[in-house]
C-alpha cells in the first residue's frame, strides 16, 4: 500500500495509543511538528523515530516551520534562536555578498539542527513580498520588500537547507505579501492587477521554481479567480503555478484548519485535491480533525507519486561546512535590528 497524500500533526511530545493506531491505519505521507511537540533533542528524536516506525518507512518526511524570529518551533535553551528574515535583508542592504552568505550559512545551521532530530523538511524559505498596507502576518518574516532581494536571499537559504540534508518548502505560492488580513483568522482578498502581481508578488516563485516543494496561499486573487483562494483554485494551480511558473515540485496546502477556508475539513480536503494540490496539510493535532481529513485522502499515485519521488531523491547526506564561519554570520545577522 502506498502512503496517503497528507501530512498530519500530533498532540504532544509522544504519540498516544490512539494516534499510533490512526497513523498505522491511515499511513500519512508525513508528520509536522510544532512547539507543543518539541521539548528536548532526545524527545524529538524519539518522536520522529516513533512516527516512522508506525508507517514503516524510514524515509517518511517529518516537517517543521523553523524560519527564525517569531516562527521558530525549536527554541532555546536546547536550540539556537535564529533571526527573522528581514534581518538578513538588513545585512544585504549594507553588503550584498555578506547578506547572501549569511542567509546560506544560517539556513545551513538550521538544517544541522533539524537533521540531528530526524526532521527532513523545513517550511522555508518565505518568498512573499510584503505590500505597503499588508497585515503583519508576513511582515518581517520576509527577506525584504522587493522581489529581487527576496529572490537572492531565498535562493541562498534554499541552498543552505539542501546542503544540510533537509528539503526546503517555499511559501506561500503564489504570494501572501499583499494580504490585508491574517489567513489563520479570515480569508484575505487581493485586488491588485495582474500586471502588479507579475511585477512583484509572482517573481520569487517563478525564479525559484526548482525548489522541491511549495506551500499554497489561502488567498483570493480577484484578477485570477475571484471565487476561490489559491489553495482551492484549479485556475491558479494549473494555469499559473504549474504552467506559467513552471513549478513541477510537490505542492502542499497550507494548513487546512485555518479560518481562511470554509466548509468542513472533509470538504476542504476534497476541494484542495480537486484543484490540483498534491498533499493535504493538517496541523492541529486534534485526532477527530485528523480523522476527518484522512477520510478524504487518497494513495499517492500517478503524477503526484512522480513529484514526491523526485523531491525525495533530492535529499542527500549533509556535506561538510565551516561551522565557525556560519556562527559568525549568525552573530552578524542577530546584531541587526529592523
Amino acid at each position: 500500500m502506498a502512503a496517503t497524500a497528507f501530512v498530519t500533526g500530533c498532540a504532544g511530545t509522544s504519540l498516544s495509543e490512539a494516534e499510533r493506531s490512526f497513523i498505522v491505519s491511515s499511513d500519512p505521507w508525513g508528520l509536522i511538528l510544532f512547539a507543543r511537540n518539541c521539548v528536548s533533542p532526545e524527545q524529538v528524536r524519539l518522536l520522529t523515530d516513533e512516527f516512522r516506525s508506525c508507517v514503516g518507512r524510514d524515509d517518511a518526511p517529518v516537517l517543521i516551520d523553523q524560519e527564525g524570529g517569531r516562527v521558530q518551533r525549536l527554541k532555546p535553551p536546547h536550540w539556537r534562536a535564529y533571526p527573522h528574515g528581514r534581518q538578513y535583508g538588513a545585512v544585504y542592504a549594507r553588503d550584498q555578498n555578506a547578506g547572501v552568505r549569511a542567509a546560506h550559512n544560517c539556513a545551513r545551521l538550521i538544517a544541522d539542527d533539524l537533521h540531528k532530530l530526524g526532521i527532513s523538511v523545513d517550511c522555508l524559505p518565505v518568498l512573499d513580498v510584503p505590500g505597503r498596507d499588508a497585515h503583519d502576518v508576513i511582515g518581517n518574516r520576509a527577506y525584504g520588500t522587493t522581489p529581487d532581494i527576496v529572490c537572492e536571499l531565498g535562493r541562498a537559504a534554499l541552498g543552505g537547507m539542501m546542503a544540510g540534508g533537509v528539503l526546503p518548502v517555499m511559501k506561500h505560492i503564489p504570494g501572501h505579501g499583499r494580504a490585508a488580513v491574517d489567513s489563520h483568522k479570515e480569508l484575505p482578498v487581493v485586488t491588485a492587477s495582474r500586471a502588479d502581481l507579475d511585477r512583484c508578488d509572482f517573481v520569487p516563485f517563478r525564479r525559484l521554481k526548482e525548489c522541491p516543494m511549495a506551500m499554497t496561499a489561502h488567498v483570493v486573487y480577484t484578477t485570477l479567480d475571484p471565487d476561490h483562494p489559491a489553495t482551492l483554485s484549479k485556475t491558479i494551480i494549473a494555469d499559473l503555478i504549474r504552467r506559467e511558473f513552471g513549478f513541477d515540485g510537490v505542492l502542499l496546502t497550507d494548513d487546512l484548519g485555518m479560518h481562511a477556508l470554509s466548509g468542513s475539513l472533509g470538504q476542504r480536503t476534497r476541494a484542495a485535491f480537486t484543484a490540483g494540490c498534491d498533499i493535504a496539510l493538517h496541523c492541529s493535532g486534534i485526532l477527530s480533525e485528523m480523522e476527518d481529513v484522512a477520510q478524504e485522502v487518497h494513495e499517492i499515485t500517478g503524477k503526484c507519486a512522480e513529484r514526491v519521488s523526485a523531491a525525495m531523491a533530492m535529499l542527500s547526506a549533509p556535506g561538510e561546512y565551516d561551522v565557525d564561519e556560519a556562527l559568525r554570520d549568525l552573530d552578524l545577522v542577530l546584531r541587526e535590528s529592523v
